[in-house]
Protein backbone atom coordinates (compact mmCIF):
# COMPACT_ATOMS: atom_id res chain seq x y z
CA UNK A 1 0.00 0.00 0.00
CA UNK A 2 1.45 3.35 -1.09
CA UNK A 3 1.07 6.27 1.27
CA UNK A 4 -0.55 9.40 -0.13
CA UNK A 5 2.19 11.71 1.12
CA UNK A 6 0.67 14.99 -0.17
CA UNK A 7 -2.60 14.20 1.61
CA UNK A 8 -0.72 13.30 4.82
CA UNK A 9 1.17 16.59 4.67
CA UNK A 10 -2.01 18.52 3.98
CA UNK A 11 -3.51 17.01 7.14
CA UNK A 12 -0.36 17.84 9.14
CA UNK A 13 -0.47 21.46 8.02
CA UNK A 14 -4.22 21.65 8.72
CA UNK A 15 -3.55 20.32 12.23
CA UNK A 16 -0.75 22.85 12.80
CA UNK A 17 -2.90 25.75 11.60
CA UNK A 18 -5.81 24.72 13.80
CA UNK A 19 -3.50 24.23 16.80
CA UNK A 20 -2.17 27.75 16.22
CA UNK A 21 -5.66 29.25 15.91
CA UNK A 22 -6.74 27.54 19.13
CA UNK A 23 -3.63 28.23 21.22
CA UNK A 24 -2.47 31.59 19.97
CA UNK A 25 -6.05 32.70 19.34
CA UNK A 26 -6.94 33.07 23.00
CA UNK A 27 -3.72 34.88 23.92
CA UNK A 28 -4.23 37.26 20.99
CA UNK A 29 -7.72 37.69 22.41
CA UNK A 30 -6.21 38.59 25.78
CA UNK A 31 -4.23 41.29 24.00
CA UNK A 32 -7.24 42.58 22.07
CA UNK A 33 -9.16 43.07 25.34
CA UNK A 34 -6.14 44.16 27.38
CA UNK A 35 -6.70 47.92 27.49
CA UNK A 36 -10.37 47.37 28.35
CA UNK A 37 -9.28 46.05 31.75
CA UNK A 38 -8.58 48.45 34.60
CA UNK A 39 -4.92 49.44 34.80
CA UNK A 40 -3.07 47.67 37.59
CA UNK A 41 -3.73 44.21 39.05
CA UNK A 42 -6.43 43.34 36.49
CA UNK A 43 -4.04 43.78 33.57
CA UNK A 44 -1.22 42.04 35.42
CA UNK A 45 -3.46 39.05 36.12
CA UNK A 46 -4.65 38.87 32.51
CA UNK A 47 -1.06 38.89 31.28
CA UNK A 48 0.08 36.36 33.87
CA UNK A 49 -2.60 33.96 32.64
CA UNK A 50 -0.71 33.58 29.35
CA UNK A 51 2.87 34.52 30.36
CA UNK A 52 4.18 30.93 30.69
CA UNK A 53 2.68 29.68 27.40
CA UNK A 54 2.24 32.50 24.88
CA UNK A 55 5.55 32.14 23.06
CA UNK A 56 5.21 28.35 22.90
CA UNK A 57 1.79 28.76 21.30
CA UNK A 58 3.40 30.45 18.30
CA UNK A 59 5.47 27.32 17.63
CA UNK A 60 2.53 26.04 15.60
CA UNK A 61 2.69 29.05 13.28
CA UNK A 62 6.35 28.36 12.57
CA UNK A 63 5.60 24.67 12.03
CA UNK A 64 2.72 25.40 9.65
CA UNK A 65 4.72 27.92 7.60
CA UNK A 66 7.80 25.72 7.47
CA UNK A 67 5.78 22.67 6.50
CA UNK A 68 4.04 24.60 3.72
CA UNK A 69 7.40 25.64 2.28
CA UNK A 70 8.89 22.13 2.53
CA UNK A 71 5.89 20.07 1.44
CA UNK A 72 4.10 22.40 -0.99
CA UNK A 73 6.70 24.83 -2.38
CA UNK A 74 4.52 25.87 -5.33
CA UNK A 75 1.63 26.85 -3.04
CA UNK A 76 4.07 28.59 -0.69
CA UNK A 77 5.45 30.72 -3.55
CA UNK A 78 2.03 31.62 -4.93
CA UNK A 79 0.38 32.36 -1.58
CA UNK A 80 3.23 34.50 -0.28
CA UNK A 81 3.41 36.45 -3.53
CA UNK A 82 -0.34 37.14 -3.42
CA UNK A 83 -0.58 37.89 0.32
CA UNK A 84 2.74 39.57 0.97
CA UNK A 85 1.24 42.72 2.49
CA UNK A 86 -1.12 41.18 5.10
CA UNK A 87 1.40 38.47 6.01
CA UNK A 88 4.10 41.09 6.56
CA UNK A 89 1.69 43.14 8.67
CA UNK A 90 0.90 40.04 10.75
CA UNK A 91 4.55 39.19 11.38
CA UNK A 92 5.48 42.78 12.29
CA UNK A 93 2.49 42.97 14.64
CA UNK A 94 3.49 39.71 16.35
CA UNK A 95 7.03 41.04 16.82
CA UNK A 96 5.80 44.37 18.20
CA UNK A 97 3.38 42.51 20.48
CA UNK A 98 6.18 40.33 21.82
CA UNK A 99 8.38 43.34 22.52
CA UNK A 100 5.51 45.07 24.33
CA UNK A 101 4.85 41.93 26.37
CA UNK A 102 8.36 41.98 27.81
CA UNK A 103 8.95 45.73 28.04
CA UNK A 104 5.83 46.52 30.05
CA UNK A 105 7.41 44.70 33.00
CA UNK A 106 10.80 46.35 32.65
CA UNK A 107 9.87 49.89 31.63
CA UNK A 108 7.33 50.90 34.26
CA UNK A 109 7.53 54.60 33.33
CA UNK A 110 6.06 53.87 29.90
CA UNK A 111 3.82 50.97 30.84
CA UNK A 112 0.70 52.63 29.43
CA UNK A 113 2.42 52.89 26.02
CA UNK A 114 3.46 49.23 26.09
CA UNK A 115 -0.05 48.22 27.11
CA UNK A 116 -1.43 50.02 24.06
CA UNK A 117 1.27 48.42 21.92
CA UNK A 118 0.34 44.99 23.24
CA UNK A 119 -3.29 45.57 22.29
CA UNK A 120 -2.40 47.14 18.94
CA UNK A 121 -0.08 44.31 17.97
CA UNK A 122 -2.66 41.70 18.95
CA UNK A 123 -5.41 43.49 17.05
CA UNK A 124 -3.39 43.92 13.85
CA UNK A 125 -2.09 40.33 13.94
CA UNK A 126 -5.59 38.88 14.39
CA UNK A 127 -7.09 41.12 11.70
CA UNK A 128 -4.29 40.29 9.24
CA UNK A 129 -4.79 36.56 9.78
CA UNK A 130 -8.47 36.91 8.99
CA UNK A 131 -7.70 38.95 5.87
CA UNK A 132 -5.27 36.24 4.70
CA UNK A 133 -7.95 33.59 5.17
CA UNK A 134 -10.55 35.64 3.31
CA UNK A 135 -8.18 36.44 0.45
CA UNK A 136 -7.25 32.77 0.10
CA UNK A 137 -10.89 31.68 0.06
CA UNK A 138 -11.92 34.23 -2.54
CA UNK A 139 -9.23 32.92 -4.88
CA UNK A 140 -5.77 33.82 -6.12
CA UNK A 141 -5.02 34.55 -9.76
CA UNK A 142 -2.50 32.03 -11.11
CA UNK A 143 -1.03 31.63 -14.59
CA UNK A 144 1.15 28.60 -15.11
CA UNK A 145 3.09 28.34 -11.86
CA UNK A 146 3.13 32.01 -10.91
CA UNK A 147 0.93 34.55 -9.18
CA UNK A 148 -0.79 36.64 -11.84
CA UNK A 149 -2.68 39.18 -9.75
CA UNK A 150 -1.95 42.66 -8.45
CA UNK A 151 -0.67 44.12 -5.18
CA UNK A 152 -4.17 44.88 -3.83
CA UNK A 153 -6.05 41.77 -4.97
CA UNK A 154 -6.18 40.51 -1.38
CA UNK A 155 -8.25 43.52 -0.31
CA UNK A 156 -12.00 42.99 -0.69
CA UNK A 157 -15.19 43.30 1.39
CA UNK A 158 -15.05 39.56 2.06
CA UNK A 159 -11.44 39.57 3.26
CA UNK A 160 -12.20 42.55 5.52
CA UNK A 161 -15.24 40.69 6.89
CA UNK A 162 -13.02 37.71 7.67
CA UNK A 163 -10.51 40.02 9.37
CA UNK A 164 -13.16 41.56 11.63
CA UNK A 165 -14.66 38.12 12.30
CA UNK A 166 -11.37 36.68 13.49
CA UNK A 167 -10.76 39.67 15.77
CA UNK A 168 -14.18 39.14 17.36
CA UNK A 169 -13.68 35.38 17.61
CA UNK A 170 -10.23 35.70 19.19
CA UNK A 171 -11.62 38.28 21.61
CA UNK A 172 -14.31 35.80 22.65
CA UNK A 173 -11.68 33.08 23.15
CA UNK A 174 -9.56 35.44 25.26
CA UNK A 175 -12.52 36.45 27.42
CA UNK A 176 -13.52 32.80 27.92
CA UNK A 177 -9.93 31.96 28.87
CA UNK A 178 -10.04 34.64 31.57
CA UNK A 179 -13.36 33.26 32.83
CA UNK A 180 -11.57 29.96 33.32
CA UNK A 181 -8.30 31.31 34.74
CA UNK A 182 -9.29 34.24 36.97
CA UNK A 183 -11.58 35.13 39.86
CA UNK A 184 -13.41 38.10 41.28
CA UNK A 185 -13.99 41.35 39.42
CA UNK A 186 -11.78 40.38 36.47
CA UNK A 187 -13.67 37.13 35.95
CA UNK A 188 -16.97 38.99 36.16
CA UNK A 189 -15.82 41.48 33.51
CA UNK A 190 -14.49 38.64 31.36
CA UNK A 191 -17.86 36.90 31.56
CA UNK A 192 -19.55 40.06 30.23
CA UNK A 193 -17.00 40.32 27.43
CA UNK A 194 -17.44 36.63 26.58
CA UNK A 195 -21.21 37.08 26.34
CA UNK A 196 -21.27 39.91 23.83
CA UNK A 197 -18.18 38.78 21.93
CA UNK A 198 -19.57 35.26 21.78
CA UNK A 199 -22.75 36.67 20.27
CA UNK A 200 -20.67 38.68 17.82
CA UNK A 201 -18.70 35.55 16.90
CA UNK A 202 -21.88 33.65 16.05
CA UNK A 203 -23.11 36.55 13.91
CA UNK A 204 -19.77 36.69 12.09
CA UNK A 205 -19.84 32.93 11.52
CA UNK A 206 -23.26 33.34 9.96
CA UNK A 207 -22.18 36.22 7.70
CA UNK A 208 -19.02 34.48 6.50
CA UNK A 209 -20.91 31.20 5.97
CA UNK A 210 -23.57 32.97 3.90
CA UNK A 211 -20.98 34.72 1.72
CA UNK A 212 -18.53 31.84 1.19
CA UNK A 213 -20.64 29.60 -1.14
CA UNK A 214 -21.03 32.49 -3.57
CA UNK A 215 -17.28 33.17 -3.89
CA UNK A 216 -16.72 30.18 -6.16
CA UNK A 217 -19.20 28.00 -8.07
CA UNK A 218 -17.45 24.92 -6.70
CA UNK A 219 -18.06 26.06 -3.11
CA UNK A 220 -21.78 26.26 -3.80
CA UNK A 221 -21.66 22.82 -5.41
CA UNK A 222 -19.90 21.25 -2.44
CA UNK A 223 -22.19 22.84 0.14
CA UNK A 224 -25.61 22.48 -1.47
CA UNK A 225 -25.53 19.46 -3.80
CA UNK A 226 -25.48 15.73 -3.15
CA UNK A 227 -23.38 14.04 -1.77
CA UNK A 228 -21.81 17.14 -0.19
CA UNK A 229 -25.00 17.71 1.79
CA UNK A 230 -24.12 14.65 3.89
CA UNK A 231 -21.18 16.62 5.30
CA UNK A 232 -22.51 20.16 5.25
CA UNK A 233 -25.99 19.77 6.79
CA UNK A 234 -24.67 18.71 10.24
CA UNK A 235 -22.33 21.73 10.48
CA UNK A 236 -24.94 24.52 11.00
CA UNK A 237 -26.95 22.23 13.27
CA UNK A 238 -23.93 21.59 15.47
CA UNK A 239 -23.11 25.32 15.46
CA UNK A 240 -26.62 26.03 16.79
CA UNK A 241 -26.27 23.38 19.51
CA UNK A 242 -22.85 24.61 20.65
CA UNK A 243 -24.01 28.24 20.59
CA UNK A 244 -26.96 27.46 22.86
CA UNK A 245 -24.72 25.46 25.18
CA UNK A 246 -22.16 28.29 25.27
CA UNK A 247 -24.63 30.93 26.44
CA UNK A 248 -26.26 28.55 28.90
CA UNK A 249 -22.86 27.75 30.42
CA UNK A 250 -22.09 31.45 30.86
CA UNK A 251 -25.48 32.06 32.42
CA UNK A 252 -25.14 29.27 34.98
CA UNK A 253 -21.63 30.43 35.98
CA UNK A 254 -19.56 27.64 34.47
CA UNK A 255 -15.84 28.36 34.17
CA UNK A 256 -14.31 25.80 31.79
CA UNK A 257 -17.30 25.02 29.57
CA UNK A 258 -17.51 28.40 27.73
CA UNK A 259 -13.91 28.14 26.55
CA UNK A 260 -14.25 24.51 25.46
CA UNK A 261 -17.53 25.18 23.65
CA UNK A 262 -15.97 28.09 21.76
CA UNK A 263 -13.15 25.79 20.71
CA UNK A 264 -15.84 23.47 19.38
CA UNK A 265 -17.28 26.33 17.32
CA UNK A 266 -13.85 27.10 15.88
CA UNK A 267 -13.40 23.42 15.02
CA UNK A 268 -16.70 23.41 13.13
CA UNK A 269 -15.67 26.53 11.22
CA UNK A 270 -12.38 24.85 10.37
CA UNK A 271 -14.28 21.78 9.14
CA UNK A 272 -16.42 24.02 6.96
CA UNK A 273 -13.27 25.59 5.55
CA UNK A 274 -11.94 22.15 4.69
CA UNK A 275 -15.20 21.18 2.99
CA UNK A 276 -15.04 24.33 0.88
CA UNK A 277 -11.39 24.03 -0.20
CA UNK A 278 -10.56 20.34 -0.51
CA UNK A 279 -8.76 19.12 -2.59
CA UNK A 280 -7.29 22.54 -3.45
CA UNK A 281 -4.55 24.24 -1.48
CA UNK A 282 -4.94 27.37 -3.61
CA UNK A 283 -8.69 27.35 -4.27
CA UNK A 284 -9.72 26.32 -7.77
CA UNK A 285 -6.23 26.61 -9.25
CA UNK A 286 -3.73 24.33 -7.47
CA UNK A 287 -4.54 21.02 -5.77
CA UNK A 288 -2.47 19.55 -2.97
CA UNK A 289 -1.02 16.99 -5.40
CA UNK A 290 -0.07 19.62 -7.97
CA UNK A 291 1.65 21.74 -5.33
CA UNK A 292 3.48 18.90 -3.60
CA UNK A 293 7.23 18.48 -3.48
CA UNK A 294 8.76 15.24 -4.85
CA UNK A 295 7.79 12.10 -2.95
CA UNK A 296 11.37 11.58 -1.73
CA UNK A 297 11.37 15.06 -0.17
CA UNK A 298 7.97 14.53 1.45
CA UNK A 299 9.11 11.23 2.91
CA UNK A 300 12.34 12.76 4.23
CA UNK A 301 10.68 15.67 6.03
CA UNK A 302 7.91 13.39 7.30
CA UNK A 303 10.53 11.55 9.39
CA UNK A 304 11.45 14.85 11.04
CA UNK A 305 7.79 15.74 11.60
CA UNK A 306 7.16 12.34 13.19
CA UNK A 307 9.76 13.24 15.83
CA UNK A 308 9.12 16.96 16.17
CA UNK A 309 5.32 17.05 16.46
CA UNK A 310 5.11 14.61 19.42
CA UNK A 311 7.85 16.60 21.19
CA UNK A 312 5.89 19.83 20.71
CA UNK A 313 2.69 18.17 21.92
CA UNK A 314 4.41 16.74 25.02
CA UNK A 315 6.03 20.07 25.87
CA UNK A 316 2.78 21.96 25.31
CA UNK A 317 0.74 19.54 27.38
CA UNK A 318 3.31 19.64 30.18
CA UNK A 319 3.38 23.46 30.21
CA UNK A 320 -0.41 23.71 30.38
CA UNK A 321 -0.48 21.08 33.14
CA UNK A 322 2.19 22.79 35.26
CA UNK A 323 0.51 26.19 35.00
CA UNK A 324 -3.06 24.94 35.41
CA UNK A 325 -5.47 26.57 37.82
CA UNK A 326 -6.17 30.18 38.72
CA UNK A 327 -3.61 32.96 38.36
CA UNK A 328 -2.82 36.09 40.32
CA UNK A 329 -0.87 39.31 39.86
CA UNK A 330 2.38 37.80 41.14
CA UNK A 331 4.57 35.25 39.46
CA UNK A 332 5.93 36.83 36.28
CA UNK A 333 8.46 39.61 36.00
CA UNK A 334 9.69 39.45 32.40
Amino acid sequence: MTLDLPLIWALIIAFAVFAYVVMDGFDLGIGILFVHHEDGPARDTAMNSIAPIWDGNETWLVLGGGALMAAFPLAYAVILSALYAPLTAMLLALIFRGVAFEFRWRDARHRSFWDMAFTGGSLVAAFAQGVVLGALLQGIAVEGRHYAGGWWDWLSPFSLLCGVSLVVGYGALGASWLVMKTEGALQKAARRHATWLGGGTVICIGLVSLATPFLQASYFQRWFHWPGLLFTVPVPLLVAVLTAAFFMSLKRGAERAPFLLLLGLFLLCFAGLGISMFPYIVPETITIWQAAAPASSLAFVLVGAAVLIPVILIYTGYAYWVFRGKVGTEGYHG
